[in-house]
């Protein structure tokens, strides 16, 4: 395990970076009106999938899986669109892996699929592409669907094996382990454990005597700041991974760092640590630990990450190229170096123009558009309430009355 380490930062820092974070994270998430798109989008699809010849009597559902169900959805890097890239599952009964066991049934599966599809796209006016494991339907609202056929398979013996399942691979004419049900709900039991913070315990202690002479804006529950923590830094790395490598390829896929995000974060929480930040910063910096690398050869490892709902599921198989492990160890200090460096300019006041620039190069333009606006915002609100909030040491907003002004420029 990764030893905690003392950064030196202050918590007015951490306080400041995570509500960073909070901003950024939000600009990404789907708005209502898109979140209602996406689920009408999923069940008229399901509906379809029901009522196919293919299908009828072997269909169970469709549900969301990858980051739509884990709560660290980004939006795609093209500026050209508004929509979001999900991934989505056809869930079929045990019973109809005996339709589909023989060498060409995992091909025939994915027809299947497609050609059921295919229908209820030419019906919506949809693009459509069939791939080796899944069928991708591209919406008029900018949205694309990954639809991948999975078979259940339940392994009650093991851990998470009551949602296992199989999923097809057309060109090895095979099915592979899968539990994407299982994987939510073991990233969901990672996202509960609750952090220790040293520092921030102190500073609640040391500002209960200040609440009586200052008027200062209460601290938010603490389950409510962190309960999300480990969805905002999968966010944060997954953003900095498409800056990074937009426009290259051997980018790291996203199921393999946000497991090891997880991996250290259910590590490094259960650690005092005296800021977020600090945690932040070691599970950063720890990632590489979490998965395992063999010799191959003289130059080539084999990197194992063995899926946690799944053993027999390497999700570090994509890495396997002399390519991939080279650009993941520069992606991964250059991501250090990144958050060090934006963490410095808040700890120096370096001021909003320097921070925008930089979260602008880290994190994209969506980012750093979204942090403007939330400093418009927020001066907006402050001039109608008459008041300027104030950053205490201690990071805690503090509010005090603010003059009228008349500039508004000669009639």
């Amino acid at each position: 395990m990764f030893p905690p380490q003392k950064h030196g930062y202050s918590g007015r820092s951490s306080s400041a970076f995570f509500r960073l974070a909070e901003v950024i994270g939000k600009s990404n998430e789907p708005t209502q009106t898109q979140f209602s798109i996406l689920q009408r989008a999923y069940e008229s699809t399901a509906e379809h999938l029901a009522e196919s010849t293919s299908f009828k009597d072997q269909f169970e559902e469709i549900h969301a899986h990858g980051s739509r169900q884990l709560g660290t959805l980004v939006r795609p890097r093209d500026e050209g669109r508004d929509g979001f890239d999900v991934d989505l599952i056809a869930r079929l009964p045990h019973s109809a892996y005996y339709l589909y066991s023989d060498t060409g049934g995992p091909s025939r599966l994915l027809m299947n699929l497609f050609q059921a599809l295919q229908s209820y796209a030419d019906k919506h006016q949809l693009q459509i592409r069939k791939w080796e494991r899944c069928v991708t339907l591209e919406y008029a609202s900018g949205m694309t669907a990954d639809i991948a056929p999975v078979i259940d398979a339940p392994q009650h013996a093991t851990a998470y094996g009551d949602t296992h399942a199989l999923i097809p691979d057309r060109d090895q004419r095979a099915f592979h382990s899968t539990n994407p049900r299982g994987y939510a709900k073991w990233f969901d039991q990672v996202a509960a454990i609750s952090p220790i913070f040293t520092l921030v315990e102190r500073s609640i202690s040391a500002m209960d005597s200040v609440y009586s002479s200052t008027e200062i804006a209460p601290l938010p529950d603490a389950q409510e700041v962190f309960q999300r923590m480990l969805c905002r830094l999968v966010q944060m790395v997954k953003l900095h991974r498409n800056e990074f490598f937009f426009g290259k390829k051997d980018a790291p896929s996203s199921t393999f760092i946000t497991t090891l995000a997880a991996l250290a974060y259910e590590d490094q929480a259960r650690i005092p640590h005296e800021t977020p930040l600090d945690l932040l910063l070691d599970i950063v910096h720890s990632l590489p630990l979490y998965f395992s690398r063999e010799p191959v050869g003289h130059r080539l490892e084999e990197w194992r990450l063995d899926n946690p709902s799944t053993s027999r599921d390497n999700l570090a198989s994509g890495m396997n190229t002399p390519a991939h492990q080279a650009a993941f160890w520069v992606w991964h200090a250059q991501l250090v170096g990144d958050i060090k460096d934006l963490v410095i300019s808040i700890e120096d006041r370096a001021g909003f123009d320097i921070l925008h620039k930089k979260i602008q190069r880290v994190f994209g333009d969506r980012a750093a558009r979204a942090i403007q606006q939330n400093q418009l915002e927020h001066r907006n609100t402050e001039r109608k309430a008459g008041t300027v909030t104030l950053l205490t040491a201690s990071a805690v907003p503090m509010t005090i009355g603010s003059k009228s002004h008349n500039f508004f420029g000669k009639p």
